[in-house]
């Protein structure tokens, strides 16, 4: 979906199809934000006493102007201008840095480990947040469903995760339909509710904001931890970019979304100036009566959809991650055979239904929780407009003159926003940071000690041409078949070939040596293969694949026809090296980095899943390495 015609008219129905499909996938978690938003942005007003309705367009104001130049700015206008191939989201973004700033690629990675760890902390906070508090709707229905509220939230949570292995594909058709009646419903609410205070159109003058922050600051730093809830989901519009292209989701944005929320909001500010006892929940509380029990279901639907959006996206991170070795490989299913988007990573999914699950059973209500949601988002939105100005700073895609000045000040917004957020670290704040560290220790650790091996593999290794010329002289006694060797270095032989030399002392009558190669590109749309043919008759294949997508050895053998290279796949035999790592006194790494990294090449899948290879054809020839 991502190769969409640019000249197409933004109001073409192809365009309009894929921006309504946008609106199931894109949107679902910002769309969920007003559910919860203007309560723990007005909380820490009633605690302090202040006067409701200043604070009321105080709150709205900043709303209104952070969806504006957070989302509509930063991420519809600017960032996503930066795509590489289509694709966006911060691995795709730190790809592109890297291109330009070829020199810097270790500060430029750095910070991609940083914003994909932090991206983590927040996928696993999203879904207990967001179904928490739709189902908290129940309370206001009537107190006697208070029991049952933390029961049905895991009940949701468990199910939303058990089912993913079967892939999106069965229920993503209800995602848009269902999705729009969300937004349609939130401008309809909001839009009967503001007529309780037309004073509220005074919140569109960004003073009110601004004066909250010079008059109180210290209270308005607490608002600005609520007010920011309102813009977590906005990084999604650049990372499901590719999914959708931009134009669908910029109309989708500008039509239907930010309008529903700005109405919704300052209903919800109408509402509460109007009612000031509905300042403890002002969303369900502005829902007439008959209708609050189909409503909260319908929320609890939205939110499902909402955090199915955001575990798809750990998927996909996942992945990118994987291709840029940044984690160790993991087993990827693909659960669609025409969308090569849909994936299921089942480590990934279990370890976010745990996180989930233990956040939900820890903090027990969405307002407990709040205190610990934004940060993690936060943080990952910091990087994105780093990244930004360096990629904008030296591709002049827009005008610089404008373009450096509006991130400079977004970015300076945001972290005004982070100084609020950091006021929550105490009082659960520090979960997500502790998640997103994890994750960075982890990427970091299996960065280095991978490093770490191929400087050794290197030094101990010899060159396979020179070993081929030696093996012409002298060959070694022959048989029948073909023999594919996978290697992790082109340059040199495999370790799988030198173990069959040593120990079996035969080679096969078909030698083919191939090198997977991830691409700086979402997907490789050029030749997969290249083929060349070497001493001993052996041929070389090197194989291109996107960081987006998954290596699969089979597929490239069979490219190889039309270079001169047939090969049955399914009757090859492949010889793969397997290690066993070891710890060393005189490693460059700690000791308790060197376990962590035994324990992510013990636990990564085996090449065999990884690079889609017939099982039954494996020969593995196991070695012992020390990191």
């Amino acid at each position: 979906m991502s190769s969409i015609n640019s000249n197409a008219s933004v109001f073409s129905t192809p365009q309009l199809k894929l921006a309504f499909a946008s609106i199931g996938v894109v949107f679902g978690d910002i769309g969920t934000s007003p559910i919860y938003t203007m309560r723990e942005a007005l909380l820490p007003v009633t605690d302090a006493g202040a006067d409701l309705r200043l604070s009321v367009l105080g709150v709205i104001s900043l709303l209104v102007w952070a969806l504006f130049l957070i989302v509509t700015v930063k991420y519809v206008l600017i960032i996503m201008q930066a795509d590489n191939h289509g694709e966006g989201g911060i691995l795709s973004e730190v790809v592109l840095v890297q291109n330009i700033l070829k020199n810097r690629t270790k500060l430029i990675v750095g910070l991609g480990v940083v914003g994909a760890g932090f991206f983590f902390g927040d996928a696993i906070i999203t879904p207990a947040m967001s179904v928490l508090s739709a189902v908290e709707g129940l309370s206001v229905i009537s107190e006697s469903f208070t029991p049952f509220i933390l029961p049905i939230t895991l009940s949701v949570l468990f199910c939303l995760f058990i089912f993913q292995y079967k892939g999106t594909a069965g229920v993503a058709k209800i995602f848009a339909p269902v999705t729009l009646l969300w937004f349609i419903l939130l401008a309809a609410i909001g839009f009967l509710h503001i007529s309780d205070d037309f004073e509220i159109f005074y919140a569109l003058n960004p003073m009110y904001g601004i004066s909250m922050l010079i008059s109180r600051p210290g209270l308005a730093l607490l608002v600005f931890g609520g007010v920011f809830l309102a813009v977590t989901g906005g990084e999604a519009l650049y990372a499901d970019m590719g999914h959708f292209g931009k134009k669908p989701i910029r109309l989708a944005w500008l039509v239907i979304v930010f309008p529903a929320l700005v109405l919704n909001y300052m209903g919800q500010g109408a509402f509460v100036i109007a009612h000031p006892q509905a300042v403890s929940d002002p969303f369900f509380l502005m829902i007439p009566t008959w209708a609050l029990v189909p409503f909260v279901v319908l929320t609890t639907l939205v939110t499902v959809i909402a955090s199915q959006a955001v575990i798809t996206g750990a998927f996909s991170i996942a992945q990118q991650a994987m291709s840029l070795n940044l984690l160790p490989r993991m087993g990827i299913t693909h659960t669609s055979e025409t969308e090569s988007g849909q994936i299921y990573v089942s480590q990934i999914n279990w370890l976010l239904m745990f996180g989930v699950i233990m956040l939900v059973l820890i903090f027990r209500s969405s307002n407990n929780l709040a205190a610990a949601y934004g940060i993690a988002v936060n943080a990952a939105m910091l990087i994105n407009a780093i990244l930004s100005i360096l990629f904008f700073w030296n591709v002049r895609l827009l005008p610089r003159i404008l373009v450096i000045p509006a991130l400079i000040f977004i970015f300076i917004v945001e972290l005004v926003f982070f100084a609020a957020n950091a006021l929550k670290i105490e009082n659960g704040g520090y979960l997500p940071l502790l998640i997103g560290a994890l994750i960075i220790a982890i990427m970091l650790t299996w960065q280095r000690g991978r490093n770490i091996l191929i400087e050794k593999y290197n030094r101990e290794s010899v060159e396979l041409s020179g070993l081929l010329e030696s093996l012409e002289r002298r060959q070694p006694a022959r048989v029948a078949g073909a023999a594919v060797f996978l290697q992790t270095a082109a340059k040199y032989a495999p370790s799988a070939l030198m173990h069959n030399l040593k120990h079996n002392r035969v080679l096969h009558d078909k030698l083919v040596f191939i090198n997977i190669e991830t691409m700086p590109v979402p997907r490789w749309d050029n030749d997969r293969v290249t083929v060349k043919q070497g001493p001993l008759g052996a041929w070389m294949v090197d194989a291109k694949f996107g960081y987006m997508e998954q290596p699969d050895v089979p597929a490239a053998l069979r490219a190889c026809a039309g270079q001169g290279l047939e090969i049955d796949p399914a009757q090859a035999s492949y010889f793969l090296g397997r290690r066993v790592i070891k710890t060393s006194p005189t490693s460059a790494m700690p000791f308790w980095q060197q376990r962590i990294f035994i324990m992510l090449v013990n636990q990564s899948s085996r090449a065999i899943e990884f690079f889609r290879i017939p099982p039954d054809r494996v020969v593995e020839l196991g070695m012992q390495m020390s990191v």
